[in-house]
């Protein structure tokens, strides 16, 4: 399959960065939207080690509530951690920012290899969290291993934009084939499955339909381990919220719709 050498979607103007200096290092926030009454807002952990890619889906959701895309220690525009991480660690980190904000319960998300630090930071603020939404959710067993999850990232990448590869070449180059070997390495010894179950809220998972990295079973999967969970498909590969960013804003909106009234679960006493 050709790849589109052409196709390059709009980046969103308007986006505020703030910094947090936390547990384990200095991390960046880009923020776009406003709060709106009685609807929460998003707070997205990125993928591995880049997070350029999902500001225009994080525009399209900042149409009705404010998002905060939040940058791990080591990736993006975020400062280097004090050591090489734990996926409990990264998620230690992104609770730590989330507990000293003033935003009501939120919808914590994460895509890809963002969904395992999401998904650990939720048990960690309990209290913070209205739903939990797992876009792309890291790692399906039929890709775990490195040449395995190698396989099925080449195969998914063929599907998508070139311009896809050119967005997050500068981010990976910041970040150095070191530490992303480390944290897909963190990533591929972490069962995301043990947090689903625990979680307390309600849990959207969304897939694109073209994903190689993750099947539908495996997300399925997934919602049925949640108390209450629930499964969507979207048009797209892995990345669907680069060539169809406005593809995950209906199902979160219906999504939060549904989970704001939920009542919260007693506060975890770990930061």
């Amino acid at each position: 399959m050709s790849r589109d050498k052409t196709y390059r979607p709009a980046l969103p103007a308007g986006v505020r960065i703030a910094f947090h200096d936390g547990v384990l290092g200095r991390m960046r926030i880009r923020s776009l939207g406003e709060p709106r009454p009685g609807v929460p807002e998003i707070v997205m952990i990125q993928g591995m080690t880049v997070s350029d890619y999902l500001l225009p889906g994080l525009g399209a959701l900042s149409a009705w509530t404010r998002t905060h895309l939040v940058e791990l220690p080591g990736g993006s525009g975020s400062g280097a951690p004090p050591h090489d991480l734990t996926v409990t660690e990264y998620a230690h980190a992104a609770a730590d920012w989330l507990c000293a904000q003033r935003l009501g319960r939120v919808l914590l998300a994460g895509h890809s290899s963002g969904t395992q630090v999401a998904a650990e930071a939720a048990l960690m603020c309990r209290d913070r969290v209205a739903g939990v939404v797992l876009a792309g959710p890291a790692i399906d067993p039929a890709a775990r291993g490195g040449v395995r999850v190698f396989a099925h990232w080449w195969a998914d990448r063929r599907r998508d934009p070139k311009s896809l590869d050119e967005v997050h070449k500068p981010e990976r180059q910041r970040v150095g084939f070191r530490r992303l070997f480390h944290v897909l390495r963190a990533h591929l010894r972490h069962d995301l499955e043990r947090p689903v179950t625990a979680l307390p809220v309600p849990v959207l998972i969304i897939r694109g339909r073209e994903d190689r990295l993750g099947t539908a079973r495996w997300g399925r999967h997934l919602a049925d381990l949640a108390g209450d969970g629930r499964y969507v498909e979207v048009p797209g590969t892995h990345s669907f919220c680069w060539r169809y960013p406005d593809a995950w804003s209906i199902p979160i909106r219906d999504f939060a719709a549904g989970t704001w009234n939920h009542a919260p679960a007693k506060a975890d006493p770990r930061p």
